[in-house]
Protein backbone atom coordinates (compact mmCIF):
# COMPACT_ATOMS: atom_id res chain seq x y z
CA UNK A 1 0.00 0.00 0.00
CA UNK A 2 1.26 3.23 -0.98
CA UNK A 3 1.12 5.08 2.83
CA UNK A 4 2.14 8.24 1.27
CA UNK A 5 -1.18 9.28 -0.64
CA UNK A 6 -4.33 9.07 0.80
CA UNK A 7 -7.40 8.18 -1.77
CA UNK A 8 -8.80 11.90 -1.67
CA UNK A 9 -5.11 13.24 -2.80
CA UNK A 10 -4.43 10.40 -5.46
CA UNK A 11 -7.79 11.49 -7.21
CA UNK A 12 -6.96 14.86 -6.97
CA UNK A 13 -3.54 15.17 -8.42
CA UNK A 14 -5.44 12.78 -10.97
CA UNK A 15 -7.75 15.94 -11.81
CA UNK A 16 -10.82 13.18 -10.74
CA UNK A 17 -12.23 15.09 -8.11
CA UNK A 18 -13.09 19.33 -6.96
CA UNK A 19 -12.12 20.99 -4.08
CA UNK A 20 -15.91 21.59 -3.44
CA UNK A 21 -16.42 17.56 -4.27
CA UNK A 22 -14.04 17.05 -1.59
CA UNK A 23 -15.60 19.53 0.57
CA UNK A 24 -18.58 18.03 0.71
CA UNK A 25 -17.86 14.41 1.36
CA UNK A 26 -15.22 15.10 4.37
CA UNK A 27 -18.19 16.65 5.57
CA UNK A 28 -21.22 13.84 4.10
CA UNK A 29 -18.37 11.43 6.30
CA UNK A 30 -18.27 13.70 9.69
CA UNK A 31 -21.73 13.55 9.55
CA UNK A 32 -22.99 10.00 8.88
CA UNK A 33 -19.92 8.30 9.06
CA UNK A 34 -19.37 5.32 6.75
CA UNK A 35 -16.43 4.39 4.08
CA UNK A 36 -15.06 7.01 1.93
CA UNK A 37 -14.96 5.31 -1.16
CA UNK A 38 -18.80 4.42 -0.35
CA UNK A 39 -19.39 8.48 0.03
CA UNK A 40 -17.74 8.57 -3.05
CA UNK A 41 -20.05 6.25 -5.57
CA UNK A 42 -23.34 7.17 -3.66
CA UNK A 43 -22.78 10.61 -4.50
CA UNK A 44 -21.60 10.16 -7.61
CA UNK A 45 -18.08 12.22 -7.00
CA UNK A 46 -16.48 9.85 -9.12
CA UNK A 47 -17.07 6.82 -11.33
CA UNK A 48 -16.54 3.42 -10.29
CA UNK A 49 -14.12 3.23 -12.57
CA UNK A 50 -11.88 6.42 -11.74
CA UNK A 51 -12.61 5.10 -7.72
CA UNK A 52 -11.02 1.91 -8.28
CA UNK A 53 -8.21 3.58 -10.60
CA UNK A 54 -7.37 5.27 -7.81
CA UNK A 55 -7.58 2.47 -5.48
CA UNK A 56 -5.34 0.68 -7.82
CA UNK A 57 -2.36 3.35 -7.25
CA UNK A 58 -3.03 3.30 -2.94
CA UNK A 59 -2.94 -0.44 -2.66
CA UNK A 60 -0.29 -0.79 -5.33
CA UNK A 61 -2.94 -3.53 -7.10
CA UNK A 62 -3.59 -3.91 -10.53
CA UNK A 63 -6.68 -2.63 -12.06
CA UNK A 64 -8.35 -4.83 -14.73
CA UNK A 65 -11.34 -3.17 -15.95
CA UNK A 66 -12.52 -6.18 -18.42
CA UNK A 67 -11.92 -9.73 -16.88
CA UNK A 68 -10.84 -12.94 -19.24
CA UNK A 69 -14.30 -14.65 -20.04
CA UNK A 70 -12.90 -16.49 -22.98
CA UNK A 71 -10.77 -18.50 -19.86
CA UNK A 72 -13.57 -20.22 -17.83
CA UNK A 73 -12.47 -22.62 -15.63
CA UNK A 74 -15.51 -24.11 -13.42
CA UNK A 75 -13.49 -26.52 -10.80
CA UNK A 76 -13.95 -24.38 -8.05
CA UNK A 77 -17.79 -23.36 -8.42
CA UNK A 78 -18.79 -27.17 -6.29
CA UNK A 79 -16.35 -25.67 -3.67
CA UNK A 80 -16.95 -22.14 -2.91
CA UNK A 81 -20.81 -20.68 -2.78
CA UNK A 82 -21.94 -18.45 -5.54
CA UNK A 83 -23.76 -16.49 -2.29
CA UNK A 84 -20.25 -15.87 -1.36
CA UNK A 85 -18.44 -14.58 -4.03
CA UNK A 86 -21.36 -12.57 -5.03
CA UNK A 87 -21.77 -10.82 -1.64
CA UNK A 88 -18.39 -9.51 -1.54
CA UNK A 89 -17.99 -9.36 -5.00
CA UNK A 90 -15.05 -11.48 -5.92
CA UNK A 91 -14.27 -14.58 -7.75
CA UNK A 92 -11.21 -16.74 -9.17
CA UNK A 93 -9.84 -15.80 -12.37
CA UNK A 94 -7.49 -18.66 -13.89
CA UNK A 95 -5.78 -17.42 -16.63
CA UNK A 96 -2.39 -19.30 -17.39
CA UNK A 97 -2.57 -18.52 -21.13
CA UNK A 98 -3.84 -14.76 -20.47
CA UNK A 99 -0.28 -12.97 -20.01
CA UNK A 100 -0.28 -10.18 -22.07
CA UNK A 101 -1.23 -6.52 -21.10
CA UNK A 102 -1.49 -7.81 -17.16
CA UNK A 103 1.22 -7.16 -14.40
CA UNK A 104 0.87 -10.62 -12.91
CA UNK A 105 3.19 -11.08 -9.67
CA UNK A 106 2.96 -14.32 -7.36
CA UNK A 107 1.42 -13.98 -3.68
CA UNK A 108 5.59 -14.30 -2.40
CA UNK A 109 6.21 -11.23 -4.85
CA UNK A 110 3.36 -9.26 -3.03
CA UNK A 111 4.78 -10.23 0.20
CA UNK A 112 8.46 -9.71 -0.10
CA UNK A 113 8.32 -6.64 -2.04
CA UNK A 114 9.02 -7.59 -5.79
CA UNK A 115 11.10 -9.50 -7.29
CA UNK A 116 12.41 -10.48 -11.30
CA UNK A 117 11.32 -13.37 -13.28
CA UNK A 118 8.62 -14.22 -10.99
CA UNK A 119 6.55 -17.81 -12.77
CA UNK A 120 3.13 -16.95 -14.23
CA UNK A 121 0.35 -17.18 -11.77
CA UNK A 122 -2.15 -19.73 -11.82
CA UNK A 123 -4.83 -18.29 -10.09
CA UNK A 124 -5.92 -14.36 -10.18
CA UNK A 125 -8.65 -13.23 -7.86
CA UNK A 126 -10.34 -10.25 -8.87
CA UNK A 127 -11.99 -8.16 -6.02
CA UNK A 128 -13.77 -4.94 -6.11
CA UNK A 129 -12.80 -3.88 -2.37
CA UNK A 130 -9.23 -4.09 -1.66
CA UNK A 131 -10.19 -3.67 2.30
CA UNK A 132 -11.46 -7.49 1.88
CA UNK A 133 -8.96 -9.01 3.44
CA UNK A 134 -10.95 -11.72 5.70
CA UNK A 135 -12.93 -12.64 3.48
CA UNK A 136 -10.07 -12.93 0.68
CA UNK A 137 -8.39 -15.06 3.19
CA UNK A 138 -11.66 -17.25 3.09
CA UNK A 139 -11.46 -17.75 -0.67
CA UNK A 140 -7.80 -18.79 -0.24
CA UNK A 141 -8.69 -21.30 2.26
CA UNK A 142 -11.34 -22.57 0.02
CA UNK A 143 -9.45 -22.91 -2.99
CA UNK A 144 -6.32 -24.28 -1.38
CA UNK A 145 -4.37 -22.15 -3.31
CA UNK A 146 -0.28 -21.28 -2.65
CA UNK A 147 0.00 -18.45 -4.92
CA UNK A 148 -2.25 -15.97 -6.18
CA UNK A 149 -2.34 -12.47 -7.69
CA UNK A 150 -5.25 -10.01 -6.81
CA UNK A 151 -6.33 -7.77 -9.10
CA UNK A 152 -8.98 -4.95 -9.00
CA UNK A 153 -11.99 -4.67 -11.69
CA UNK A 154 -15.76 -2.98 -11.50
CA UNK A 155 -18.45 -5.05 -10.47
CA UNK A 156 -20.25 -5.50 -13.54
CA UNK A 157 -17.26 -7.69 -14.57
CA UNK A 158 -16.95 -9.61 -11.40
CA UNK A 159 -21.09 -10.51 -11.32
CA UNK A 160 -21.04 -11.22 -15.47
CA UNK A 161 -17.85 -13.86 -14.53
CA UNK A 162 -19.59 -15.35 -11.37
CA UNK A 163 -22.70 -15.87 -13.21
CA UNK A 164 -21.27 -17.24 -16.95
CA UNK A 165 -19.03 -19.60 -14.53
CA UNK A 166 -21.32 -20.96 -12.34
CA UNK A 167 -24.04 -21.02 -15.48
CA UNK A 168 -21.67 -23.50 -17.40
CA UNK A 169 -20.26 -24.96 -13.78
CA UNK A 170 -19.65 -29.32 -14.17
CA UNK A 171 -22.30 -29.13 -11.31
CA UNK A 172 -25.27 -27.28 -12.95
CA UNK A 173 -24.89 -29.54 -16.35
CA UNK A 174 -24.75 -33.10 -14.18
CA UNK A 175 -27.82 -31.70 -12.47
CA UNK A 176 -29.75 -30.76 -16.21
CA UNK A 177 -28.58 -34.49 -17.39
CA UNK A 178 -30.28 -35.93 -13.89
CA UNK A 179 -33.65 -34.16 -14.70
CA UNK A 180 -33.33 -35.67 -17.93
CA UNK A 181 -32.71 -38.99 -16.94
CA UNK A 182 -35.39 -38.66 -14.33
CA UNK A 183 -38.17 -37.82 -17.15
CA UNK A 184 -36.69 -40.45 -19.55
CA UNK A 185 -36.50 -38.20 -21.93
CA UNK A 186 -35.22 -35.76 -23.58
CA UNK A 187 -35.90 -32.34 -20.84
CA UNK A 188 -36.82 -30.36 -24.09
CA UNK A 189 -39.49 -31.71 -26.56
CA UNK A 190 -41.13 -31.56 -29.93
CA UNK A 191 -38.01 -30.31 -30.92
CA UNK A 192 -37.15 -31.09 -34.74
CA UNK A 193 -33.27 -32.06 -35.38
CA UNK A 194 -31.00 -29.59 -35.28
CA UNK A 195 -27.46 -30.76 -35.96
CA UNK A 196 -27.73 -28.59 -39.40
CA UNK A 197 -27.95 -25.75 -37.66
CA UNK A 198 -25.04 -25.91 -35.29
CA UNK A 199 -22.39 -27.55 -37.12
CA UNK A 200 -20.61 -24.38 -37.66
CA UNK A 201 -20.56 -23.19 -33.79
CA UNK A 202 -20.40 -26.04 -32.02
CA UNK A 203 -23.45 -26.99 -30.99
CA UNK A 204 -23.79 -28.99 -27.35
CA UNK A 205 -22.40 -25.87 -25.56
CA UNK A 206 -24.83 -23.79 -26.93
CA UNK A 207 -27.54 -26.74 -26.58
CA UNK A 208 -26.35 -26.72 -22.92
CA UNK A 209 -26.71 -23.30 -22.10
CA UNK A 210 -30.22 -22.73 -23.39
CA UNK A 211 -31.63 -25.76 -21.90
CA UNK A 212 -29.42 -24.57 -18.75
CA UNK A 213 -30.91 -20.72 -18.94
CA UNK A 214 -34.84 -22.02 -19.20
CA UNK A 215 -34.18 -24.74 -16.38
CA UNK A 216 -33.20 -22.33 -14.13
CA UNK A 217 -35.52 -19.84 -14.87
CA UNK A 218 -38.65 -22.37 -14.21
CA UNK A 219 -36.99 -23.63 -11.28
CA UNK A 220 -36.57 -19.83 -9.98
CA UNK A 221 -40.45 -19.59 -10.79
CA UNK A 222 -40.05 -16.86 -13.43
CA UNK A 223 -42.42 -15.95 -16.02
CA UNK A 224 -40.53 -14.69 -18.74
CA UNK A 225 -36.80 -15.02 -20.16
CA UNK A 226 -35.76 -11.71 -21.75
CA UNK A 227 -32.73 -11.94 -24.44
CA UNK A 228 -31.33 -8.24 -24.31
CA UNK A 229 -28.63 -7.41 -27.39
CA UNK A 230 -26.38 -4.31 -26.63
CA UNK A 231 -23.37 -2.33 -28.54
CA UNK A 232 -20.48 -5.07 -27.14
CA UNK A 233 -22.81 -7.57 -24.85
CA UNK A 234 -26.10 -8.72 -24.12
CA UNK A 235 -27.70 -9.61 -21.31
CA UNK A 236 -30.11 -12.86 -20.26
CA UNK A 237 -33.02 -11.83 -17.93
CA UNK A 238 -35.89 -13.58 -16.07
CA UNK A 239 -38.74 -12.23 -14.49
CA UNK A 240 -39.66 -13.49 -11.29
CA UNK A 241 -43.37 -11.94 -9.21
CA UNK A 242 -43.11 -9.26 -11.78
CA UNK A 243 -39.71 -7.88 -11.41
CA UNK A 244 -36.71 -8.30 -13.37
CA UNK A 245 -33.76 -9.64 -12.48
CA UNK A 246 -29.81 -10.43 -14.39
CA UNK A 247 -29.07 -14.21 -14.99
CA UNK A 248 -25.98 -14.07 -17.21
CA UNK A 249 -24.25 -11.34 -19.32
CA UNK A 250 -22.17 -13.73 -21.94
CA UNK A 251 -19.93 -12.38 -24.67
CA UNK A 252 -21.41 -10.81 -27.66
CA UNK A 253 -20.82 -13.15 -30.07
CA UNK A 254 -22.43 -16.32 -28.67
CA UNK A 255 -26.19 -14.08 -29.38
CA UNK A 256 -26.59 -15.40 -32.78
CA UNK A 257 -25.67 -18.82 -31.39
CA UNK A 258 -28.25 -18.23 -29.03
CA UNK A 259 -31.10 -16.27 -31.14
CA UNK A 260 -30.96 -19.22 -33.70
CA UNK A 261 -31.26 -22.24 -31.62
CA UNK A 262 -34.25 -20.54 -29.94
CA UNK A 263 -35.72 -20.32 -33.03
CA UNK A 264 -35.22 -23.92 -33.93
CA UNK A 265 -36.96 -24.59 -30.83
CA UNK A 266 -39.68 -22.38 -31.87
CA UNK A 267 -39.98 -23.62 -35.31
CA UNK A 268 -39.33 -20.11 -36.63
CA UNK A 269 -37.16 -19.03 -40.00
CA UNK A 270 -33.94 -18.71 -38.44
CA UNK A 271 -32.70 -16.80 -41.87
CA UNK A 272 -35.12 -13.92 -41.45
CA UNK A 273 -33.11 -11.33 -39.16
CA UNK A 274 -35.07 -8.35 -40.23
CA UNK A 275 -38.71 -9.06 -39.36
CA UNK A 276 -40.36 -9.44 -35.77
CA UNK A 277 -41.47 -13.59 -35.26
CA UNK A 278 -43.75 -15.57 -33.14
CA UNK A 279 -43.22 -19.29 -31.94
CA UNK A 280 -43.84 -21.85 -29.40
CA UNK A 281 -42.52 -25.25 -27.95
CA UNK A 282 -43.14 -27.03 -24.89
CA UNK A 283 -40.68 -28.57 -21.89
CA UNK A 284 -40.59 -31.02 -19.52
CA UNK A 285 -38.86 -30.68 -16.17
CA UNK A 286 -39.63 -33.76 -13.78
CA UNK A 287 -43.60 -33.67 -13.51
CA UNK A 288 -43.71 -29.92 -14.90
CA UNK A 289 -44.94 -29.23 -18.47
CA UNK A 290 -44.36 -25.82 -19.74
CA UNK A 291 -45.84 -24.21 -22.78
CA UNK A 292 -42.99 -21.18 -23.79
CA UNK A 293 -44.07 -18.51 -26.36
CA UNK A 294 -41.56 -16.66 -28.15
CA UNK A 295 -41.23 -13.68 -29.78
CA UNK A 296 -38.28 -12.20 -31.54
CA UNK A 297 -37.96 -8.19 -32.71
CA UNK A 298 -34.70 -6.88 -34.76
CA UNK A 299 -32.51 -4.15 -33.16
CA UNK A 300 -30.08 -1.78 -33.88
CA UNK A 301 -27.41 -4.04 -31.58
CA UNK A 302 -29.27 -7.46 -32.80
CA UNK A 303 -32.23 -9.85 -32.46
CA UNK A 304 -34.17 -9.79 -29.44
CA UNK A 305 -36.20 -12.21 -28.09
CA UNK A 306 -38.47 -12.98 -25.27
CA UNK A 307 -39.46 -16.38 -23.87
CA UNK A 308 -43.03 -16.23 -22.27
CA UNK A 309 -43.28 -19.35 -19.59
CA UNK A 310 -46.58 -20.63 -18.94
CA UNK A 311 -46.82 -23.95 -16.39
CA UNK A 312 -49.70 -25.76 -17.82
CA UNK A 313 -49.23 -28.33 -14.60
CA UNK A 314 -49.82 -25.79 -11.97
CA UNK A 315 -53.22 -25.71 -10.16
CA UNK A 316 -55.71 -23.34 -11.08
CA UNK A 317 -56.01 -20.93 -8.38
CA UNK A 318 -59.66 -20.99 -6.36
CA UNK A 319 -61.52 -17.51 -5.63
CA UNK A 320 -60.60 -17.55 -1.85
CA UNK A 321 -57.08 -18.18 -3.23
CA UNK A 322 -56.54 -14.67 -4.88
CA UNK A 323 -56.47 -12.25 -1.98
CA UNK A 324 -60.13 -10.93 -1.90
CA UNK A 325 -60.79 -10.23 2.04
CA UNK A 326 -64.57 -12.25 3.23
CA UNK A 327 -66.46 -9.05 2.12
CA UNK A 328 -64.60 -8.80 -1.27
CA UNK A 329 -65.06 -12.41 -1.67
CA UNK A 330 -68.48 -12.93 -0.73
CA UNK A 331 -69.32 -9.58 -3.30
CA UNK A 332 -67.86 -11.14 -6.57
CA UNK A 333 -69.91 -14.61 -5.42
CA UNK A 334 -72.59 -12.55 -5.18
CA UNK A 335 -72.27 -10.71 -8.53
CA UNK A 336 -70.91 -14.11 -10.57
CA UNK A 337 -74.24 -16.01 -9.58
CA UNK A 338 -76.06 -13.03 -11.82
CA UNK A 339 -78.06 -14.37 -14.64
CA UNK A 340 -77.01 -11.83 -17.32
CA UNK A 341 -75.08 -8.60 -17.83
CA UNK A 342 -71.01 -8.25 -18.21
CA UNK A 343 -68.20 -8.28 -15.94
CA UNK A 344 -65.12 -6.88 -16.76
CA UNK A 345 -61.86 -7.05 -14.97
CA UNK A 346 -59.19 -4.10 -15.85
CA UNK A 347 -55.57 -3.36 -15.39
CA UNK A 348 -52.10 -3.47 -17.22
CA UNK A 349 -50.69 -6.71 -18.70
CA UNK A 350 -49.23 -8.89 -16.16
CA UNK A 351 -51.72 -7.96 -13.50
CA UNK A 352 -53.41 -11.61 -13.11
CA UNK A 353 -56.93 -10.43 -15.07
CA UNK A 354 -56.68 -14.15 -16.68
CA UNK A 355 -56.07 -15.83 -13.82
CA UNK A 356 -58.80 -13.87 -11.76
CA UNK A 357 -61.50 -15.06 -15.00
CA UNK A 358 -60.18 -18.70 -14.88
CA UNK A 359 -60.78 -18.38 -11.35
CA UNK A 360 -64.51 -17.31 -11.71
CA UNK A 361 -65.18 -19.38 -14.04
CA UNK A 362 -64.06 -22.44 -12.04
CA UNK A 363 -66.75 -21.47 -9.50
CA UNK A 364 -69.06 -21.45 -11.53
CA UNK A 365 -68.48 -24.51 -13.40
CA UNK A 366 -71.26 -27.00 -13.03
CA UNK A 367 -72.67 -29.48 -15.63
CA UNK A 368 -76.01 -27.79 -16.19
CA UNK A 369 -74.31 -24.25 -17.42
CA UNK A 370 -73.03 -24.08 -20.90
CA UNK A 371 -69.54 -22.08 -20.54
CA UNK A 372 -67.56 -21.04 -23.76
CA UNK A 373 -64.88 -18.53 -24.09
CA UNK A 374 -62.50 -17.28 -26.94
CA UNK A 375 -59.05 -16.40 -25.90
CA UNK A 376 -55.61 -14.89 -27.15
CA UNK A 377 -54.08 -17.29 -26.35
CA UNK A 378 -55.55 -20.14 -24.23
CA UNK A 379 -53.45 -20.39 -21.10
CA UNK A 380 -54.80 -22.97 -18.90
CA UNK A 381 -57.16 -25.55 -20.24
CA UNK A 382 -60.38 -25.87 -18.26
CA UNK A 383 -62.09 -28.82 -17.21
CA UNK A 384 -66.10 -29.24 -19.05
CA UNK A 385 -65.21 -25.69 -20.61
CA UNK A 386 -65.45 -25.05 -24.00
CA UNK A 387 -62.18 -22.78 -25.15
CA UNK A 388 -61.60 -21.26 -28.89
CA UNK A 389 -58.10 -19.85 -29.93
CA UNK A 390 -58.27 -16.33 -31.94
CA UNK A 391 -56.04 -17.01 -35.13
CA UNK A 392 -55.44 -13.94 -36.91
CA UNK A 393 -54.17 -15.91 -40.13
CA UNK A 394 -57.26 -17.71 -40.69
CA UNK A 395 -59.09 -14.34 -40.06
CA UNK A 396 -60.75 -15.76 -36.91
CA UNK A 397 -60.61 -12.82 -34.46
CA UNK A 398 -63.06 -11.64 -30.83
CA UNK A 399 -65.81 -10.72 -33.50
CA UNK A 400 -66.08 -13.69 -36.05
CA UNK A 401 -65.61 -15.90 -33.20
CA UNK A 402 -68.25 -14.66 -31.04
CA UNK A 403 -70.76 -14.17 -33.86
CA UNK A 404 -70.38 -18.07 -34.07
CA UNK A 405 -70.18 -18.79 -30.14
CA UNK A 406 -73.62 -16.63 -29.42
CA UNK A 407 -75.36 -19.50 -31.86
CA UNK A 408 -73.97 -22.48 -30.05
CA UNK A 409 -76.68 -21.70 -27.01
CA UNK A 410 -74.40 -20.36 -24.13
CA UNK A 411 -75.06 -19.55 -20.56
CA UNK A 412 -71.85 -17.65 -19.87
CA UNK A 413 -68.84 -16.44 -22.42
CA UNK A 414 -65.67 -15.37 -21.56
CA UNK A 415 -64.29 -13.01 -24.14
CA UNK A 416 -60.44 -12.27 -23.89
CA UNK A 417 -60.36 -8.82 -24.25
CA UNK A 418 -62.56 -6.39 -25.84
CA UNK A 419 -60.41 -4.76 -28.60
CA UNK A 420 -62.57 -2.64 -30.72
CA UNK A 421 -66.19 -1.67 -30.97
CA UNK A 422 -67.58 -4.77 -32.95
CA UNK A 423 -66.17 -7.07 -29.87
CA UNK A 424 -67.99 -4.78 -27.64
CA UNK A 425 -71.43 -4.89 -29.12
CA UNK A 426 -71.43 -8.66 -29.26
CA UNK A 427 -70.56 -8.48 -26.02
CA UNK A 428 -73.01 -6.15 -24.69
CA UNK A 429 -76.31 -7.53 -27.24
CA UNK A 430 -75.19 -10.89 -25.61
CA UNK A 431 -75.59 -9.27 -22.51
CA UNK A 432 -78.82 -7.83 -23.14
CA UNK A 433 -80.12 -10.88 -24.48
CA UNK A 434 -79.57 -13.14 -21.15
CA UNK A 435 -75.88 -14.30 -21.45
CA UNK A 436 -73.15 -13.84 -18.45
CA UNK A 437 -70.45 -11.94 -20.12
CA UNK A 438 -66.84 -11.59 -18.48
CA UNK A 439 -64.09 -9.66 -20.40
CA UNK A 440 -61.12 -7.62 -19.77
CA UNK A 441 -59.45 -3.96 -20.62
CA UNK A 442 -56.20 -2.55 -20.10
CA UNK A 443 -57.52 0.59 -17.91
CA UNK A 444 -55.50 1.49 -14.53
CA UNK A 445 -58.65 1.73 -12.16
CA UNK A 446 -62.12 0.70 -12.31
CA UNK A 447 -64.07 3.55 -13.69
CA UNK A 448 -61.72 4.33 -16.08
CA UNK A 449 -63.29 1.44 -17.77
CA UNK A 450 -66.64 3.03 -18.74
CA UNK A 451 -64.89 6.28 -20.39
CA UNK A 452 -62.71 3.50 -22.29
CA UNK A 453 -65.89 1.65 -23.64
CA UNK A 454 -67.33 4.72 -24.90
CA UNK A 455 -63.93 5.96 -26.63
CA UNK A 456 -64.65 2.39 -28.38
CA UNK A 457 -67.85 3.89 -29.55
CA UNK A 458 -70.58 1.65 -26.62
CA UNK A 459 -73.51 4.33 -25.97
CA UNK A 460 -73.76 5.22 -23.01
CA UNK A 461 -77.45 3.74 -22.64
CA UNK A 462 -76.15 0.48 -23.47
CA UNK A 463 -73.28 0.24 -20.60
CA UNK A 464 -75.58 1.81 -17.75
CA UNK A 465 -78.07 -1.40 -19.16
CA UNK A 466 -75.66 -3.45 -19.34
CA UNK A 467 -72.53 -3.74 -17.49
CA UNK A 468 -73.20 -4.80 -13.61
CA UNK A 469 -69.65 -4.49 -12.08
CA UNK A 470 -65.69 -3.24 -12.78
CA UNK A 471 -63.46 -5.14 -11.38
CA UNK A 472 -59.66 -3.04 -11.55
CA UNK A 473 -56.88 -5.30 -9.59
CA UNK A 474 -52.75 -5.34 -9.53
CA UNK A 475 -50.51 -7.77 -8.09
CA UNK A 476 -47.74 -7.13 -5.17
CA UNK A 477 -45.08 -9.24 -3.80
CA UNK A 478 -45.67 -11.31 -0.93
CA UNK A 479 -43.32 -10.90 1.79
CA UNK A 480 -40.94 -13.68 2.29
CA UNK A 481 -42.46 -15.66 5.77
CA UNK A 482 -38.91 -16.27 6.72
CA UNK A 483 -36.88 -12.79 6.59
CA UNK A 484 -39.93 -10.47 6.90
CA UNK A 485 -38.65 -7.71 9.59
CA UNK A 486 -40.85 -5.35 11.29
CA UNK A 487 -40.23 -1.28 10.85
CA UNK A 488 -41.67 2.09 11.43
CA UNK A 489 -42.31 3.55 8.48
CA UNK A 490 -40.97 7.47 8.72
CA UNK A 491 -43.77 10.10 7.70
CA UNK A 492 -43.17 11.07 4.56
CA UNK A 493 -44.04 7.27 2.99
CA UNK A 494 -47.24 7.18 5.38
CA UNK A 495 -48.24 10.97 3.95
CA UNK A 496 -47.18 9.15 0.60
CA UNK A 497 -49.17 6.31 1.08
CA UNK A 498 -52.28 8.20 2.85
CA UNK A 499 -52.25 7.93 6.18
CA UNK A 500 -51.24 8.89 9.20
CA UNK A 501 -49.17 7.46 11.57
CA UNK A 502 -51.54 6.86 14.17
CA UNK A 503 -53.45 4.68 12.06
CA UNK A 504 -50.42 2.22 12.40
CA UNK A 505 -50.03 2.28 16.10
CA UNK A 506 -52.21 -1.39 16.48
CA UNK A 507 -50.13 -3.04 13.56
CA UNK A 508 -46.55 -4.04 12.79
CA UNK A 509 -45.30 -2.90 9.61
CA UNK A 510 -43.03 -5.37 7.58
CA UNK A 511 -40.50 -5.17 5.05
CA UNK A 512 -38.47 -6.97 2.59
CA UNK A 513 -34.77 -8.08 4.01
CA UNK A 514 -33.70 -10.91 1.47
CA UNK A 515 -32.35 -14.66 2.25
CA UNK A 516 -32.06 -18.22 0.18
CA UNK A 517 -35.58 -19.25 0.38
CA UNK A 518 -36.55 -15.88 -1.71
CA UNK A 519 -33.42 -15.50 -3.75
CA UNK A 520 -32.44 -12.85 -1.38
CA UNK A 521 -35.54 -10.87 -2.85
CA UNK A 522 -37.10 -10.34 0.18
CA UNK A 523 -40.76 -11.77 -1.59
CA UNK A 524 -41.76 -15.35 -2.28
CA UNK A 525 -44.99 -15.31 -4.57
CA UNK A 526 -48.03 -12.42 -5.79
CA UNK A 527 -51.03 -11.61 -4.13
CA UNK A 528 -54.06 -9.49 -5.79
CA UNK A 529 -54.84 -5.83 -5.02
CA UNK A 530 -58.57 -5.51 -5.99
CA UNK A 531 -61.35 -2.34 -6.39
CA UNK A 532 -64.34 -3.55 -6.97
CA UNK A 533 -67.14 -1.17 -8.68
CA UNK A 534 -70.65 -1.84 -8.67
CA UNK A 535 -73.05 -0.13 -10.99
CA UNK A 536 -75.88 0.78 -9.10
CA UNK A 537 -78.90 3.33 -9.75
CA UNK A 538 -76.92 6.09 -8.84
CA UNK A 539 -73.53 5.22 -11.22
CA UNK A 540 -75.47 4.48 -14.01
CA UNK A 541 -77.69 7.51 -13.81
CA UNK A 542 -74.67 9.52 -13.42
CA UNK A 543 -73.05 7.45 -16.95
CA UNK A 544 -76.19 8.42 -18.96
CA UNK A 545 -75.23 12.19 -18.47
CA UNK A 546 -71.23 12.10 -18.45
CA UNK A 547 -68.63 9.50 -19.03
CA UNK A 548 -65.66 11.03 -16.74
CA UNK A 549 -64.24 8.78 -14.94
CA UNK A 550 -63.40 11.33 -12.09
CA UNK A 551 -66.51 12.02 -11.32
CA UNK A 552 -67.81 8.06 -11.51
CA UNK A 553 -65.21 7.36 -8.96
CA UNK A 554 -66.31 9.81 -7.03
CA UNK A 555 -69.86 8.59 -7.12
CA UNK A 556 -68.62 5.43 -6.18
CA UNK A 557 -66.10 6.61 -3.25
CA UNK A 558 -69.32 8.34 -2.01
CA UNK A 559 -70.90 4.34 -1.90
CA UNK A 560 -67.39 3.20 -0.27
CA UNK A 561 -65.42 1.66 -2.80
CA UNK A 562 -62.29 0.55 -1.68
CA UNK A 563 -59.61 2.15 -4.00
CA UNK A 564 -56.50 -0.12 -5.31
CA UNK A 565 -54.60 1.65 -2.79
CA UNK A 566 -56.38 1.15 0.52
CA UNK A 567 -57.05 -2.48 -0.54
CA UNK A 568 -52.94 -2.84 -0.78
CA UNK A 569 -52.40 -0.73 2.83
CA UNK A 570 -54.84 -3.34 3.92
CA UNK A 571 -53.01 -6.36 3.37
CA UNK A 572 -49.89 -4.30 4.58
CA UNK A 573 -51.68 -3.92 7.87
CA UNK A 574 -52.19 -7.84 7.93
CA UNK A 575 -48.40 -8.14 6.88
CA UNK A 576 -48.93 -9.51 3.79
CA UNK A 577 -46.54 -7.23 1.81
CA UNK A 578 -44.88 -3.91 2.07
CA UNK A 579 -45.34 -0.06 2.37
CA UNK A 580 -42.69 0.44 -0.76
CA UNK A 581 -44.59 -2.93 -2.77
CA UNK A 582 -48.10 -1.31 -2.26
CA UNK A 583 -46.65 2.83 -3.56
CA UNK A 584 -44.63 0.66 -6.35
CA UNK A 585 -47.97 -0.77 -7.53
CA UNK A 586 -50.34 2.00 -7.02
CA UNK A 587 -48.07 4.95 -7.99
CA UNK A 588 -49.81 6.21 -11.36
Amino acid sequence: MNQNNTLIEILKETGKISEEAIRKTQQLQAEKGGRLSDILIENKMVSEVQLLEALSVQYDIPFWPELPLGHIREDFTHIVPIQFLKAHVMVPVYCNDYNEGHHQTSKKSNQQGGGQNQEPVKCVIAMRDPTCFQQLDDLIRLLSEDEYQIVLSTKESILSLINLTYDFSRDSAEQLVQDMEENGKEILSQIEDTSDLLDDISDAPIIKLVNHIISQSIKARASDIHVEPYQNSFKVRYRIDGILYDLLTPPKWILPALISRIKVMAQMNIAEKRLPQDGRFEVKIGDQSIDVRVSTIPTSMGERAVLRLLNKTSTLMNLPDLGLFPDKLRLIEQLIRTSNGIILVTGPTGSGKTTTLYAILSAINTPDINIITIEDPIEYQLEGINQIQVNPKINLTFARGLRSIVRQDPDVLLIGEIRDRETADIAVQSALTGHLVFSTLHTNDSASAITRLVDIGVEPFLISSSVIAVIAQRLVRVLCGECKQPFVPDDVILERAGFASEHIRKHTIYRAKGCERCLQTGYKGRIGIFEIMVLNDDIKRLVLKTFDSNRIKHEALRHRMVTLREDGIHKVLKGMTSLEEILRVTDT
